[in-house]
């Protein structure tokens, strides 16, 4: 059981101004493992206090000066890098390989990304009479989710060091111990007091302090549509930048000249990746109608194999959701696709067998689904996957778009020219085509309710950057 009630505040661990003790749970056991304090927003004020005074110098530090700095990050990140991937196990559910290799991964890539991208980025340029200079936007707050929770937070903090900002960090509260290490690591190698400062706390207490202080100069938030809405209006009042990324409902096309079984398989797969928690992850599958009872067929096979285990044990498994709260949003929405008239091909549901602790959820697979049911409209974040059938290209481009959001789209095609030509009459930010992965150095956003602005690599940047023009 760790103690970790304070906060990185100025460059120190200090206790909380409020006593607000909060027990982080392990999903897997349902057993505490931690407790954090909730911050207020008087600790909002004295990170931001400590950021504001920061940024008088590290904002016109030399490029030079933070590359030293993210080398000595990514040299104190690879020191623990087991630890990372350990605490991301324990805290979320993530299976020790799939921590591993995926989670822990991505807060290794994030700062060799923004480290190569800083060594070439272009501050300043000339334009007619004018010297045109990219500096950085000031204090940033940032609020973090706890399903990539390395991730999201490498992927504001590290563009944000790079370009001259300061900030404050609000990681989920559900999954708070990666970045406890993340921040002892910001210490370790050197940044400046006040230049990196975290909180730890809940939406209603230390969010929505950070999203309406007047002196931060920009909000970058990941998570849910709904809290995305309540904090633009927040930032409204001081005409702050605010950048989301936010929920989706990613389409699947398979096309009618694609290996039908390969592309089911695959496509199943890596929707139940992360046991479903991804915001890009490809829930509706979309089926040409004359293929559509051979992809049922072979969904119904690749779901028997997705084997759901202990994040504990090392193998190639799902683990189990996040939180109480989450499990029972999951089987509400399970239970709204059976009374919409779905098929359930696979799961259903409660827990499955053996597994009476911890929140594990059956890999669930509906078929016979129209667009229009919640659950192919409402981003369910779990191992659901919905099956829907479509006449031809024109219509599955329609399906495709018919939807709220727009964060990702893929497309499975024999032919790459093919896939190239209907990618394009897609309204989503980031399409993958025939299992292609996304780079680290790839913009990574949507459009529509999935949010606005870029992150990753040099388009990350651009977010963190203010315009200015000297004109002589």
């Amino acid at each position: 059981m760790k103690d970790y009630r304070q906060f990185y505040i100025n460059g120190q661990w200090v206790k909380p101004l409020v006593k607000q003790d909060y027990a982080v749970l392990n999903p897997a056991t349902e057993q505490a493992i931690a407790t954090i304090s909730l911050g207020s927003s008087q600790d909002v004020d004295l990170a931001v206090s400590a950021a504001k005074n920061a940024f008088a110098t590290f904002g016109y530090s030399s490029v030079e000066e933070r590359i030293s700095l993210l080398e000595a990050l990514l040299k104190q990140y690879m020191d623990n890098y087991d630890a990372m991937a350990h605490v991301i196990s324990l805290e979320m559910g993530a299976p020790i390989d799939f921590s591993t290799k995926a989670q822990a991964y991505a807060g290794k890539a994030h700062i060799e990304s923004a480290l190569a991208t800083l060594k070439t980025f272009k501050f300043s340029r000339t334009v007619d009479n004018a010297q045109i200079i990219k500096e950085p936007i000031g204090v940033c707050g940032f609020i973090t989710p706890w399903n990539w929770p390395i991730n999201q937070i490498a992927c504001k903090v590290l563009p944000a060091l790079a370009t001259g900002c300061t900030m404050l960090l609000k990681p989920s509260e559900i999954a708070p111990l990666s970045a406890q290490l993340f921040s002892q690591m910001i210490h370790d190698a050197g940044y400046p007091a006040g230049v990196y400062n975290m909180v730890n706390g809940d939406g209603m207490g230390v969010g929505s302090a950070i999203s309406a202080h007047k002196d931060i100069d920009m909000v970058s938030f990941t998570g849910s549509t709904r809290a995305g809405i309540a904090i633009a209006k927040s930032a409204a009042n001081t005409v702050k930048r605010v950048v989301q990324e936010l929920g989706g409902k990613s389409p699947n096309i398979i096309l009618d000249d694609a290996n039908i079984d390969k592309a089911v398989t695959k496509g199943v797969f890596h929707c139940m990746s992360n046991t479903g928690q991804s915001c890009n992850a490809p829930t509706r599958m979309l089926i040409p109608a004359s293929k559509y009872q051979q992809a049922v067929i072979a969904a119904k096979a690749a779901a028997a194999k997705v084997k759901v285990a202990s994040p504990a044990e090392h193998g190639n498994h799902i683990g189990p959701l996040v939180s109480a709260v989450h499990f029972e949003k999951v089987q509400t929405m399970i239970q709204a696709g059976i009374d919409e008239g779905a098929t359930l091909l696979a799961g259903g549901v409660g827990k499955p067998a053996g597994f009476e602790t911890g929140y594990f959820t059956q890999v669930t697979i509906f078929s016979d689904v129209t667009n229009d049911m919640s659950i192919a409209q409402e981003e369910i974040f779990g191992p659901v996957l919905v099956m829907i059938p479509y006449a031809d290209e024109a219509e599955a481009i329609s399906i495709a778009n018919d939807t709220a959001y727009g964060l990702a789209a893929f497309i499975q095609s024999a032919s790459p020219e093919r896939a190239q030509k209907v990618a394009r009459k897609l309204r989503a930010g980031m399409i993958c085509i025939n299992g292609a992965a996304h780079g680290f150095s790839s913009p990574f956003g949507g459009f529509k309710q999935s949010g606005n602005g870029r992150e990753w690599g040099e388009f990350g940047f651009d977010d963190f950057l203010e315009t200015k023009a000297i004109s002589s």
